[in-house]
């Protein structure tokens, strides 16, 4: 079955449900009193529920949102003024006692921000100058205690009397004196308006700050233009190599700066309401309704990532501010390694205590190497009187649970012979990591252990896949595939929450956040993820090497969110599963036109003709809806006498809940008989997931249920076996796994092509930025690990730029957004802006030493167009640091480090994915360790220097640049004062390069100025080359201008 059919085919059967739900806030559309289904406009039958067309009448735009008829009004309803004397009888009773029935009209507060303009389902459509409705569902008469909890009785009672004052002044509620019966009512109807407004807001970047920005975007491209008119127009005769180089390089850069900056055209801000969504999901005396999340951790090599770092990441995982039965932790271990085995082992343990110590005292951080080591005061807010003392005996703990730790790390430094070997004495299966079973271990849980309270604890589970050799196992990708099979078999969250190893949850309500966009009854349903920024401990103050990333993810990730949404980063991301699956988000529905008889037929052929073609298709697919409908009742019917043969292991119907019947395959079959061809093909169809998903009936059951969760009376030692079965090296063979489903392969940033995917099917994402930071992480802050980093990134950027996923060719038919395109076209070309950039820092000192420049003597009037141009860039800078809050010494490091990277790891990444791609050349530049002992400190790793050939060319540069400055001053002062002018306009250039490479040549010299000899070496050897090239130009002597003069052989 192809995607969209599939896609088209699911949307449909999941939403036929025949009860009525409210467009507005998601609510069932009640009877009226007669019993009759309640209609709040009887023109187009748009389903509203009656609190919220009250809502509308008195405080919206009084007509209906989806044919914008004025609404008339109810028996029952309230008058408002305009009402007509023939709108319907009144009802005095009602009118005279509207504070004792539960009133709608304070519910829709800040409701414009309730979600994104123009995405809703259905038929919503939003008048272009009134408010819109709220997009929120409804909470019934709850006593929420937890609300008020967080309030003193004088700030509560100031909040009820704020709101009962905007009600009173609506002339919704009548004044006069209350009995503690009707300040209770009052209560309980403010904490239903309170949980029925929206769960975020978006807020827009003030237009004091945004729209000179913009005017300052539109005037540089202007000054642009006219700049490259006259470089253009005017070269330098000279010079004409070095200004043909120069304005193909400086055009380069523009284009550049345009596919940079135009993305952040629509910055935005968004705000969450997470007591809201408690009120709404979390009732007392009721079951929990937030949703479930799967996590999931990915490591290689537990020696290169400590293990104590991933047991921190783990342990903040399982102390989240979440229900516990709807938390499951999976971590994959694509090492096979015992030491991670045995560290879940140890950390489960330790889990027991550590989650109710979190729980109770609400601590933050949750991961206890970095809560412990914070620098603040941890009695601050803390008013419980054994907070002290549980807390030394939890540190206490703690380091005991280190010593085991580093106890396993130092017994894995040397393998024995025969293999690592269990506890009960069998031998380790994943002793040779290339060539081993699947293997699966659950810890925790509902069967598990419970915490030292006899609470449950969220399921941890240990994943790590087979491995055959002969089998291509796509390395990051493949393994966060095979998680999202396994969790599907074991829980089927519908959300995962992607991690890396060492990035704990920060924030103990960072999934709630999320659960504030993805649980929203209009904008969730198009979410394929929430993408957080990432944020990075152990960072030296001064960010010497750009390793926060603060411009990406505070500027331009900010502005993509105002568009399609934010790139997906690689961690810190939860997404919506059925987008993993490769389904197309739910389509809205365009308004019906309004047609009129009184027009001629002529103008409706011209006008309308193509409503016919609309209508036509439209009955097309109401009719494939009805065979779909009928052929599952029909089964539906078939398998409740068929009861007992029924399995959870093999279901390929779509449902809305685990609770509904589960069609065997055998059934479908056998059902095809008496059926129309219509029927057959919709049925058949179904055998298509196998190519798609695999061999696996219990998997494929899980992505046929919409709200996630397993099938009733499933054994959970099957589910195991399943689960092993879905992670066996052959099982993604001749499926659309990494093609079209899941992480998609062809790159080592697996990442980028995935959310790529995802926006191209219209899906969106949302940027969550809460005030405390949600994860945070560690970066290398050497500088050779960081060029090694960014070499990895750009590597798989120039991957993808060869690959038929570029963004330059792929899916122009598609639904992704055109400044959305061009930040994508940006992520994969900005690596080929290091040879423009490497000749571009050559040229000052090719200028300087050499005598010549890339401009000719310019006058007053062209010299306009540089100062215009250089404000411009500042301009620029000043404003964008204005309005995202960013500091100029962030902004500075960043402009640094895009020098140090583009002449270094974006030129390496250049010519080897040009080898990998011509010539099938996979070269690694590997990077070996010398550092020294004497870097104990906090910011030790800074000065350590690891040898890689990515050093050599910003090195060669830099010296380069000098030997120019030098040569330069010199020639100056041997010409006298006429050769100081032109002179500047070199330096300056020389200066630039000089001062952006400044962070790396601290780098290389490290804390005591020590340079390693081969660096030295093969420094001064290019510059010796260069330097003797220049020699032979001899740019210094005066040249001939008369007649050659020679001996004319004749001895006088």
């Amino acid at each position: 079955m192809e995607p969209n059919t599939m896609a088209t085919f699911d949307h449909e059967h999941r939403h036929s449900s025949p009860a009525k739900i409210c467009r507005v806030c998601g609510d069932e559309v009640k009877d009226n009193d007669n019993g009759q289904t309640f209609v709040a406009c009887h023109v187009c039958a748009y389903p509203v529920c009656k609190p919220c067309y009250e809502y509308e009448r008195s405080n919206g735009n009084k007509c209906c949102p989806q044919c914008n008829t004025i609404y008339k009004r109810h028996k029952g309803s309230p008058k408002i003024v305009g009402d007509e004397e023939n709108n319907g009888p009144d009802d005095s009773d009602d009118e005279l006692n509207i504070k004792n029935r539960q009133d709608a009209s304070s519910i829709h507060q800040n409701f414009a921000y309730g979600s994104e303009n123009g995405d809703y389902n259905s038929k919503q459509q939003w008048r272009p100058n009134g408010r819109a409705f709220s997009s929120t569902g409804s909470v019934l008469g709850k006593d929420f205690e937890a609300e008020r909890d967080g309030y003193t009785d004088a700030e509560w009672k100031e909040r009820v009397d704020k709101w009962k004052a905007r009600q009173e002044k609506r002339g919704l509620v009548t004044k006069g004196e209350q009995t503690n019966e009707d300040k209770e009512d009052d209560e309980e109807e403010y904490l239903d308006a309170e949980a029925r407004q929206p769960l975020w807001r978006k807020v827009p970047i003030s237009s004091s700050k945004i729209s000179p920005y913009r005017i300052v975007i539109v005037l540089r491209l202007v000054i642009l233009v006219f700049f490259f008119r006259f470089r253009i127009l005017t070269p330098a005769k000279d010079a004409y190599p070095l200004w043909l180089i120069s304005v193909i390089c400086e055009i380069w850069f523009a284009l550049s700066w345009i596919l940079d900056q135009f993305p952040k055209w629509f910055p935005i801000n968004r705000e969450t309401y997470l007591d809201r969504l408690s009120m709404r999901f979390e009732r007392d005396g009721e079951k929990n309704k937030l949703e479930p999340v799967d996590v999931f951790v990915s490591t290689v090599d537990p020696l290169k990532e400590p293990p104590i770092i991933t047991a921190n990441t783990i342990l903040s995982i399982l102390s989240v501010d979440y229900p516990v039965n709807k938390v499951s932790c999976y971590v994959s271990d694509d090492g096979a390694s015992m030491l991670l085995f045995d560290t879940l082992s140890e950390t489960s343990e330790f889990a027991r205590r550590w989650v109710p110590f979190c729980k109770k005292y609400n601590v933050e951080p949750r991961a206890p190497e970095f809560y412990f080591s914070e620098k603040i005061d941890y009695l601050k807010d803390k008013v419980q009187t054994t907070f002290v003392k549980d807390r030394r005996a939890m540190k206490r703990e703690y380091e005991e649970f280190k010593v085991r730790i580093n106890a396993l790390v130092a017994k894995a430094q040397k393998k024995p012979e025969e293999g690592w070997v269990m506890q009960d004495g069998t031998p380790w299966p994943g002793n040779n990591t290339r060539d081993h079973p699947g293997m699966i271990q659950v810890y925790l849980g509902k069967e598990g252990a419970f915490d030292i309270d006899g609470n449950e604890l969220p399921r941890l589970v240990y994943v790590s896949r087979e491995k055959r050799p002969g089998y291509a196992h796509h390395k990051k990708a493949g393994a966060m595939n095979a998680m999202v099979r396994v969790s599907a078999v074991l829980t089927n969250a519908p959300f995962m929450l992607n991690l890396d190893c060492d990035h704990y949850i920060n924030n103990s309500k960072a999934i709630r956040e999320s659960m504030c966009f993805l649980m929203d009854p209009q904008l969730g349903k198009k979410l394929c993820y929430v993408q957080f920024p990432q944020r990075f401990d152990g960072i030296d103050h001064n960010d010497r090497y750009a390793n926060r990333n603060i411009v990406f993810f505070d500027i331009n990730m900010r502005g993509l969110d105002g568009i399609q949404g934010p790139v997906y980063v690689g961690t810190g991301c939860v997404f919506n599963r059925p987008a993993l699956y490769g389904y197309e988000p739910p389509v809205s529905e365009k308004r019906k036109k309004m047609t009129c008889d009184c027009w001629p037929s002529w103008i409706c052929c011209c006008c309308g003709g193509g409503n016919r073609n609309h209508k036509s298709k439209s009955s097309e697919s109401s009719k494939k809806k009805s065979g779909i409908k009928s052929l599952f009742s029909k089964l539906k019917k078939k398998n409740k006498k068929k009861s007992d043969t029924t399995t959870t292991m093999s279901s390929y119907s779509r449902k809305r809940s685990s609770t509904e019947a589960i069609f065997d395959l055998e059934d479908i079959e056998e059902g095809l008989e008496g059926y129309d061809e219509l029927e057959k093909s919709s049925l058949m169809s179904q055998k298509n997931f196998e190519k798609r998903f695999g061999m696996s009936p219990v998997f494929i059951a899980s992505t046929l249920m919409e709200n996630g969760g397993l099938p009733e009376a499933t054994n959970t030692s099957s589910l195991i076996k399943e689960a092993i079965h879905v992670i066996s090296c052959g099982y993604e063979e001749k499926t659309e796994w990494g093609k079209e489903i899941g992480w998609i392969y062809g790159s080592v940033t697996e990442d980028i092509l995935t959310g790529f995917r995802m926006h191209c099917r219209g899906w969106k994402s949302v940027y969550c930025m809460p005030k405390r930071p949600a994860f945070k992480g560690s970066a290398p802050i050497n500088l050779s690990d960081r060029l090694h980093q960014v070499l990895r990134w750009a590597l798989g950027s120039v991957e993808i730029f060869f690959s038929r996923h570029c963004p330059l060719w792929y899916a122009w038919g598609g639904k992704l957004k055109i400044l959305e395109r061009l930040a994508y076209i940006n992520t994969i070309v900005y690596p080929f802006t290091s040879i423009p950039l490497l000749a571009y820092c050559t040229i000052p000192a090719v200028c300087l030493l050499t005598g010549k420049f890339i401009i000719p003597t310019i006058n007053n009037f062209a010299s306009i167009w540089f100062l215009a141009l250089f404000l411009s860039i500042i301009a620029t800078a000043i404003l964008e640091l204005r309005w995202s809050g960013v500091s100029i010494n962030d902004l500075w490091r960043n402009e640094q480090f895009w020098v140090i990277g583009g002449v270094s790891a974006h030129l390496f990444a250049v010519f080897q994915g040009l080898l990998k791609v011509l010539f099938g050349v996979d070269t690694n530049f590997t990077v070996t360790s010398k550092g020294a002992s004497d870097e104990a400190d906090e910011f030790g790793d800074l000065y350590l220097f690891k040898w890689t050939t990515l050093l050599i060319p910003p090195t060669t540069l830099i010296i380069l640049n000098m030997v120019g400055v030098v040569a330069g001053v010199s020639d100056a002062i041997n010409n006298g004062y006429g050769s100081w002018g032109p002179l500047f306009g070199k330096l300056f250039f020389a200066f630039w390069v000089i001062v952006h490479l400044y962070p790396f040549l601290k780098g290389l010299m490290g804390r005591q100025n020590r340079t390693p000899t081969i660096v030295v070496l093969w420094s001064i050897l290019l510059a010796s080359i260069f330097s003797l090239v220049w020699v032979r130009i001899d740019p210094f002597l005066p040249k001939q201008t008369g007649p050659l003069l020679k001996q004319c052989g004749v001895d006088c």
